[in-house]
């Protein structure tokens, strides 16, 4: 089993929908699709596509897309809702690429996914053009640090205050939510911004994104605790 993915694969699949889950729909696509639409890119990779939703927004952006995903249930219902996409079972840690294939790399969520992160780190580096940026949608440490544990709350169940403990560790925590069980890693932030310096990558953007949308119960605990960082990196031009 790995990580969860391929016994929790129908169950999340079922939960995510063709829109998303709530923190993909109204915090980080927004975001996302920004970015993507200020880059002008003409071929990109997602790593870790799962059933291909974020390639066939890319799709619909205009940008040719090619997906990744270790979990063949996914792949399986990624090609049946994009027929004639591109979706490949692959590893982050080892991409089957030549250097400078892709002038966009997206890894949406999937970081959290990935034992050996600061290989799959340099080797999305590896595979972008000059000049090609490396977009990075991932939780911040500091909901990772307590993600498994989740709110505290009062008798009535009023949410009182998000915790944070253990948060400078980098440790592995199994998350369970809708029939999935799945294991992420939490990792500071520094350890993330290190492994991308370290890989030759210019940091041009980062945000820490709150809601634009949504019901106001969710829009509500999202500000109190934003649960995502968006940063995109870029690889110097040639010359």
């Amino acid at each position: 089993m790995r990580h969860g993915w391929e016994v929790s694969a129908e169950a999340w699949i079922a939960s995510l929908g063709q829109r998303g889950d709530w923190g993909r729909e109204h915090v980080l696509d927004p975001v996302m699709l920004s970015r993507v639409a200020a880059g002008r890119f003409g071929r990109a990779l997602d790593v870790g596509c799962g059933e291909g939703r974020f390639c066939r927004m890319l799709k619909a952006a205009g940008v040719a897309a090619t997906g990744i995903d270790p979990t063949l249930q996914l792949l399986e219902v990624a090609r049946q809702r994009d027929p004639t996409g591109d979706y490949r079972s692959g590893n982050a840690e080892q991409l089957e690429f030549e250097a400078a294939s892709f002038d966009l790399v997206v890894s949406y969520l999937t970081l959290i996914d990935i034992v050996d992160f600061r290989t799959a780190i340099n080797e999305m580096a590896r595979v972008l053009k000059p000049g090609g940026s490396l977009l990075i949608a991932n939780l911040t440490g500091f909901t990772s640090a307590s993600a498994d544990r989740g709110w505290v709350k009062d008798a009535e169940g009023r949410h009182l205050h998000f915790p944070v403990d253990r948060y400078l560790e980098e440790f592995p925590f199994w998350f369970e939510w809708a029939g999935i069980r799945i294991q992420n890693w939490h990792r500071p932030l520094a350890a993330y911004m290190t492994a991308l310096l370290e890989s030759g990558l210019q940091l041009t953007f980062f945000a820490e994104p709150g809601p634009v949308s949504g019901d106001a119960a969710h829009q509500e605990r999202a500000r109190r605790v934003p649960w995502f960082v968006v940063m995109e990196w870029r690889r110097a031009p040639a010359g």
